[in-house]
């Protein structure tokens, strides 16, 4: 089965068949089963095998738009398709879906023919690889130092390394930033295609593979260049304009990156699901214990909160393009970071059997606890991200208090049933200069709830958690307004301020989903489950949040009544 097969005739992708297809993992005759991974994790291995077998499965035509050839029509879908793998094996989804991220800059700049031959490239199967990073400068990309000197006839002659870069020894094609200024830079870098097949052999090298706590198998190395002619053709788009290109570029890789983090939380709840249900302890399985079933339950609405600012961040790209900005920065910040504590909490329960590496589903655990780890690293730590949303206070603050929401465009997002309108990515800006639709449409929300729970098609204590969600917000937005625009002396104080956003982005985001999608006479369970876990952080000291919900909601679950967004396409 190929993705596409999985094309149906309304265009979109039948992801819930590429996830059978991928198999039970518990299955050691599956594609991606725990045993197979186990192994190769233990010798270093890069799953080149299973690589391959998705590449068979087309999921590389994922990864390019379809007006270059490819099936990325929607980057919910992608996320999906991405994710689906995540919940087997993180080192496989990060190893393959690189290749997205390789790709992105030549979507977003390149010329038609020049997306076309890469889209022939990815969908063919060739790996294709970012070198943003270089060893000494991490993330501070103005201080690169690959150089690339214009040629008098045209094209560019390209010294220097990068270094710690997914694929860098297995892709085919590197997409390189590089300094085309002395000087260097906001115009003074730009981004050059590397084809290995056209590359004069004694020109580059490749650096060793970087061994690695997690991800063992991955393909983390470098690429040094020595005096290496590229051709005028390897440009993409004009020069001095790759670090506004990759800026933007990053709205959409940061944004696929939580599809792991999606995929890791679906596969820590369900092993530690499966160890509680099955491990007898006093006399009584584990999970009638009342603790366990309350840290299952909170898990529970800490993935749906995760998993509805991550796939209707990936919508927003196709509604709210302006302002992804923040939108992306907030989504890679906030899913990784929960995610990782949500796995904590489940490796609690799973007690040694979470650092054990031959036990539970060969060890399954302690695998993608340690490999979830390099997810937030990836393009822009938390940290990073939290800096992006510092930067934009002022404008956030006077959007929430002009009230600019663009309530079309969030309706259009949070509308699950309806596909988005296309990816208009010559819209994506590096200043969301409106600021956030989602917060600043709180009040219109929260009024829609509360006239719902007067009507009795809605509880009266959803309404009161919404209320108190508004009013956390608009406290928020006052906290904001003195805070400078970041420099390199940002106060720890913003940091905490930037994470209590991300929490009303995420509360906000959840009320849209329940109000867009409902159904008569639903039980609104799992929005108030997921109101409860934000406000948790944005309540003042010493208020203690009441847990009773999440046992609720994980009583619910294992019943087997409806209590989950319907923010996935497939579910876990």
């Amino acid at each position: 089965m190929t993705v596409t097969d999985l094309l149906i005739d309304t265009g979109r992708v039948d992801l819930d068949g590429f996830d059978r297809a991928l198999g039970d993992p518990a299955d050691p005759a599956s594609p991606l089963s725990y045993a197979r991974s186990a192994e190769l994790d233990r010798a270093e291995q890069f799953p080149g095998d299973i690589c391959r077998e998705l590449d068979r499965m087309g999921l590389p035509r994922m990864y390019v738009p379809a007006e270059f050839g490819g099936a990325l029509a929607r980057y919910d879908e992608l996320v999906a398709a991405l994710r689906a793998v995540a919940r087997r094996d993180l080192t496989v989804a990060i190893g393959h879906g690189k290749t997205f991220l390789g790709g992105v800059c030549m979507w977003l700049a390149g010329g038609p023919e020049q997306a076309r031959e890469l889209g022939a490239d990815i969908v063919a199967g060739a790996p294709v690889s970012w070198g943003l990073t270089e060893r000494g400068h991490g993330s501070d990309l103005l201080a690169g130092e690959m150089t690339a000197t214009p040629e008098p006839g045209g094209g560019f002659r390209v010294h220097g390394e990068k270094w710690l870069i997914n694929n860098a020894t297995r892709g085919t094609l590197l997409c390189l930033l590089v300094r085309t200024r002395t000087e260097g830079g906001p115009r003074g870098f730009s981004l050059l295609l590397a084809d290995k097949r056209r590359l004069p052999a004694d020109r580059w090298r490749p650096l060793p593979k970087v061994p690695t706590h997690g991800i063992r198998g991955a393909d983390i190395s470098g690429i040094a260049l020595d005096d290496c002619p590229f051709p005028a053709g390897a440009l993409i788009g004009e020069q001095g304009a790759g670090l506004e290109i990759v800026l933007k570029a990053l709205q959409l890789t940061r944004t696929a990156c939580t599809a792991l983090s999606l995929g890791a939380a679906d596969q820590a709840v369900r092993l530690a699901e499966e160890f509680a249900e099955q491990r007898a302890l006093y006399g009584r399985r584990l999970i009638e214990l009342p603790h366990v079933r309350r840290v299952l339950g909170e898990a529970y609405a800490a993935l749906y909160a995760a998993e509805i600012v991550s796939v209707l961040a990936a919508r927003s790209v196709h509604t709210l393009p302006q302002e992804m900005t923040v939108i992306s920065a907030v989504a890679k910040s906030y899913v990784p970071t929960r995610v990782d504590e949500l796995i904590a909490a489940c490796g609690e329960l799973l007690g040694a059997r979470a650092f054990l590496t031959e036990v539970h589903e060969h060890g399954a655990f302690q695998k993608l606890e340690r490999d979830h780890r390099v997810v937030g690293i990836f393009d822009g730590s938390t940290f990073v991200n939290q800096h992006v949303l510092i930067n934009h206070f002022p404008v956030l603050v006077r959007g929430h208090q002009e009230g600019t929401a663009d309530e079309e465009a969030v309706g259009r997002a949070a509308a699950l049933s309806a596909p988005p309108p296309p990816a208009r990515l010559d819209r994506l800006s590096l200043l969301a200069r409106g600021g956030c639709s989602f917060t600043q449409g709180l009040h219109t929300a929260s009024g829609e709830l509360r006239a719902l729970a007067s009507a009795g098609e809605a509880p009266a204590r959803v309404a009161e958690l919404s209320d108190e969600l508004t009013d956390a917000c608009d406290r928020l937005h006052r906290e904001l307004a003195p805070i400078p625009p970041a420099s390199q002396d940002v106060q720890p104080e913003a940091f905490a301020l930037a994470r209590r956003y991300e929490d009303c982005f995420a509360g906000a985001a959840a009320l849209r989903v329940w109000l867009h999608n409902r159904t008569p006479g639903e039980d609104p369970l799992w929005l108030e489950a997921v109101l409860t876990y934000v406000l948790r952080s944005l309540r003042p000291p010493g208020r203690p949040t009441d847990g009773e919900v999440f046992d609720r909601l994980f009583d619910a679950r294992t019943a087997g009544r409806p209590a989950a967004p319907p923010t996935s396409v497939v579910t876990s």
